[in-house]
């Protein structure tokens, strides 16, 4: 356990937001390795992978909903230094972990055919996708093990074994995906099957890896029989802070699908060139993701501990180091963003549509950082309905005129990207507004200091 009420605030961050980072870029490469060997089967199977690979938000949104609960309720307990609460509460996150797995199981092979079919620019496409889907699945299911056990120890203030865990996975995942995608060694290919496989192979591994270091290793949180029973107050408490988040990235799960609609008379070449820029802008995202994943458990520590004017600090800190990466990275997505796209396909229209994405929407990285810092600090603070507020917010913003624009006469692509970067602006000013008042509304509440 690593005490984070004590001690210089920016130092702890970066402490904390280095491993975090490398374990999601490495975590992001599951899906770019995958992606660099399917890109060799064609625009259908780019298609079709990237289409069925939008499901994945679904489990995302379900394993924040218990990530989130985890690791706040957690990173309280230590910063009132209850230990005997932060057990209970990890190994509920595992008993609900498992009845996710089974949950997990039954709907996503029941409804992976038809949800490609839907979202499919053709035959081809939803084929390819359907078939990646029912090789992934298992690994999504596990997904729910990994992120309740990475969780506690986040809230403990201790991040890198879980990035040790997500480094070795996705070796393994690069070292299985030209082997069973493309044949290599077997001379069997099993093409986007083989995709599927690799990943739920490597993503077992790493469950397998975290359970014996819980059991060798871990002392502050550990497994206790006796607690995985039915908790019903302790489940209701995870889902309290952990629900809102959950609904964040079934919105973004909706906003893909909206997107994925509107561009479809488009055609696969428009489906793949979104599909692979937005999965390029998803490892731009990382730096400022991994900020926001350290806020949490920095500034939750310190809710728990009643050091506000710590929490505040965590926030400025966190919003200027973001801000600044993504300036960056913008700068580039202007300069050259044909030679993150190269890497991934060689088909000029593929590339001329990733590449005229990235570079419009690059106008939104710095705002798209502040608002994961703001989520970071809702999630610290246990109350996470207002960036839930603010993201169906941009969905109605968003969709409602995207609907409207594709039935005009001169509707183009890029109009649709514009209009993200709208959004996205406005997202983060009624983000920014929101956690202003949260903040106000905690130190108004909070006791006075006992007079010397």
């Amino acid at each position: 356990m690593q005490d984070l009420t004590q001690g210089s605030v920016f130092r702890h961050l970066l402490k904390l937001a280095a491993p975090i980072a490398i374990g999601m870029m490495f975590q992001t490469l599951y899906v770019l390795v995958d992606l660099y060997f399917v890109a060799r089967l064609g625009d259908a199977a780019i298609a079709g992978v990237s289409t069925a690979g939008n499901l994945q938000f679904i489990i995302m949104a379900l394993t924040q909903v218990l990530g989130v609960g985890t690791m706040a309720l957690i990173a309280q307990a230590v910063g009132r230094k209850d230990q005997a609460d932060a057990n209970l509460v990890f190994n509920q996150s595992l008993l609900i972990s498992l009845a996710c797995i089974l949950i997990t199981f039954v709907v996503g092979y029941a409804t992976a055919g038809p949800y490609t079919r839907a979202l499919g620019a053709d035959a081809a496409t939803s084929a390819a996708g359907t078939t990646y889907l029912y090789w992934f699945l298992p690994g999504m299911a596990l997904q729910f093990a990994l992120v309740a056990m990475g969780s506690a120890l986040r809230g403990t203030g201790i991040a890198k074994p879980g990035m040790i865990v997500q480094v070795l996975t996705v070796l393994l995942n690069a070292l299985l995906a030209p082997i069973l995608i493309a044949g290599w060694l077997t001379g069997h290919p099993l093409g986007v099957a083989g995709a599927g496989l690799a990943s739920s192979i490597s993503i077992a591994v790493g469950v397998v890896m975290m359970i014996l270091y819980f059991g060798r290793l871990e002392k502050y949180v550990r497994y206790d029989a006796a607690q995985l029973r039915l908790h019903f107050a302790t489940w209701k408490r995870i889902l309290r802070i952990g629900l809102p988040p959950g609904g964040e990235f079934a919105v973004l799960f909706v906003f893909l699908g909206v997107i994925y609609l509107v561009i479809r008379p488009f055609g696969a070449e428009a489906q793949a060139g979104f599909g692979v820029g937005s999965r390029v802008m998803q490892a731009i995202f990382l730096p400022a993701m991994a900020v926001a994943f350290a806020v949490a458990p920095l500034a939750g520590q310190n809710v728990g501990g009643g050091r506000l004017e710590r929490v505040r600090e965590t926030f400025r800190h966190a919003a200027l180091l973001g801000s600044g990466i993504m300036l960056l990275l913008t700068l580039f997505c202007h300069w050259q963003p044909e030679l993150l796209l190269r890497v991934f396909t060689s088909d000029p229209p593929v590339i001329a549509v990733g590449a005229d994405y990235l570079r419009i929407i690059s106008w939104n990285f710095v705002a798209q950082g502040i608002i994961f810092s703001c989520s970071g600090m809702f999630q610290a603070l246990g109350n996470t309905l207002p960036p839930l507020y603010s993201s169906t917010t941009r969905l109605l913003t968003f969709a409602l005129p995207a609907f409207w624009m594709s039935t005009r006469a001169g509707f183009e692509l890029r109009h649709v990207w514009y209009l993200s970067v709208a959004t996205v602006t406005l997202q983060m000013l009624l983000s920014l507004w929101l956690l202003r008042r949260e903040l106000r509304r905690r130190e108004a509440a909070a006791p006075a200091p006992a007079a010397a």
